[in-house]
């Protein structure tokens, strides 16, 4: 599966704010989700999955090494800038669910 390490609040390499940032097309079982975060060792490792909500385009989800969290910034900004640059999405804005 590919992962993406995308430093947030940054204009420089080695700086900002790190997230591991793994696109999906359907959700893994959450202990799974969970080891992949513990190995990937950074401070959020961010999924996300294509949207069935009408109101969304994708699904997101966020893990520390330890916990699943409810929410996370710099996990999300990193998301987004995968999704932009590097995956191709198109539409002029993005919306997570």
């Amino acid at each position: 599966m590919p992962l993406y390490q995308i430093d947030a609040f940054a204009n420089k390499l080695f700086s900002g704010n790190p997230a591991a940032v793994i696109p999906l097309q359907s959700w893994l079982e959450d202990d799974l989700l969970q080891s992949i975060a513990l190995e990937n060792n950074l401070s959020e490792t961010v999924y996300f999955v294509p949207s069935k909500n009408p109101n969304a385009d994708f699904d997101i989800r966020w893990f520390t090494p330890a916990v699943e969290v409810n929410l996370c910034g710099h996990a999300t900004l990193a998301s987004a800038y995968v999704l932009f640059k590097m995956l191709g999405f198109e539409k002029d804005s993005l919306r997570f669910n």
